[in-house]
């Protein structure tokens, strides 16, 4: 086969079993709610049980960065795959909180796959095609949403305890795939003795710094959401729990699959352009998504009349979709300031900025149900959001936007921004 066949492989194939992994990390957003009622979970407890794997997944973000520019990433990539089947197959015989959440420590290496393909798919292609290629395979990010079809299905016929066993069958068949359909490359290899604290050290770099704020959000968020929003459905609109993840996945789906798009956009644009515009989309919709129910009373000529405003669950889900792509786009651009600014690297730098938005991921869940249990008020994971993205926006001005203009007649053209 070409190199330029096996490239195209590779990134299939990888993207595939990605997509897996991604299924299998947002394994608790749906099997969490009979979970969550059948030991009596309050808000927090369920925020802490959905956000135990994603630690797992972020923790071993960089070390699995520097093996893949070690080793390689067919066989980093394989490894890892093939040691989370045995977790994810003793889920469905976990009875007590503690339970799931060590088990689900072990489920989350599943999460640190994005660290490992990134790095391995991108090396595959031209700089100028890295972006479309990295967008691409981050599209496996959809695993959030098919997570949200399946799952639900064997939940209703066969209970939740089924999904596990299942997953853990369709991990095995995605190992076995991919090393039968991925090749590996000596030249990619990149020779180094760093150790683990020496990489950390690229944390010195402000760059990488606002690089992981940046991914925080559009990754960091998206995890968070996709784990919060079936539970969100349920407990703020009534919905049953098919319906709830239906609707959530309006958001999963745009958020991975336009991932590709958002690549091909900063390789056109540039990573500043779309990252920009992308953070004040976010911004806008995660004003109005902040609203909670309200209703309130006027005194009128005639009388007290009481108004409702609120977000039904049709605008509620428009603005979600809207966010999700939004998120999706972010995703890659960020990815394409690194393999701009660090491209002999980028398996390392890629694991630290991966770090932050999976370390996102973690902690966000957790405050939603902290927030919530405090103040009853549900959409108070909205405001906790908006005002992450006002860090970014602030930070991006001061240290970019300040020198470049981006609107108007005397902007600088979007090909020679980065």
């Amino acid at each position: 086969m070409t190199k330029k066949g096996q490239a195209l492989s590779v990134l299939i194939v990888s993207t595939l079993a990605f997509t897996v992994c991604f299924m299998v990390w947002m394994m608790f957003a749906v099997i969490g709610i009979p979970i969550k009622k059948a030991l009596d979970l309050n808000g927090t407890e369920f925020g802490l049980l959905t956000a135990t794997p994603v630690l797992t997944g972020s923790l071993i973000r960089v070390p699995l960065g520097i093996w893949t520019d070690k080793y390689g990433g067919r066989i980093v990539m394989a490894l890892l795959m093939a040691l989370t089947v045995p977790a994810i197959w003793l889920m469905s015989y976990a009875t007590a909180y503690w339970h799931f959440l060590t088990i689900g420590l072990f489920v989350g290496l599943a999460g640190g796959a994005f660290s490992v393909g990134t790095p391995y798919v991108a090396r595959w292609f031209p700089k100028k095609q890295q972006g479309f290629a990295m967008g691409v395979y981050g599209a496996g990010n959809s695993g959030a949403a098919v997570n949200k079809f399946v799952a639900p299905a064997l939940v209703v016929a066969f209970g939740w305890t089924m999904v596990p066993q299942v997953y853990a069958a369709i991990m095995l068949g995605a190992v076995i795939l991919f090393w039968l359909f991925s090749y590996s490359d000596p030249t990619h290899l990149v020779p180094s003795h760093t150790k683990f604290s020496d990489q950390l050290k690229s944390l010195k770099d402000p760059k990488v710094l606002k690089y992981c704020q940046y991914y925080s959000i559009v990754f960091g968020g998206y995890v968070a959401l996709s784990l919060w929003m079936v539970q969100y459905y349920v407990g703020e609109f009534g919905l049953d729990i098919r319906s709830a993840a239906l609707l959530a996945a309006c958001f999963s789906l745009p958020g991975g699959v336009l991932r590709a798009a958002g690549g091909w956009m900063s390789d056109k644009w540039g990573a500043h352009s779309v990252t920009w515009w992308v953070l004040w989309v976010s911004w806008i919709c995660l004003f109005l998504l902040s609203y909670p129910q309200t209703d309130f009373t006027v005194a009128t000529t005639s009388g007290p009349a009481t108004f409702h405003i609120g977000l039904n669950v049709y605008a509620f889900t428009g603005l979600m979709f809207i966010l999700g792509i939004a998120f999706a786009f972010g995703k890659a651009s960020v990815f394409k300031y690194i393999s701009d600014d660090y491209t002999s690297n980028i398996g390392t730098i890629s694991g630290i900025v991966g770090l932050a938005g999976g370390l996102g991921g973690f902690v966000l869940p957790i405050m939603f149900g902290a927030l919530m249990d405090l103040t009853g008020i549900r959409s108070s994971a909205f405001m906790l959001m908006y005002g992450v993205v006002w860090v970014s926006l602030i930070w991006m001005y001061w240290t970019e936007v300040r020198r470049s203009q981006v609107m108007g007649k005397d902007a600088t053209p979007f090909s020679l921004q980065n």
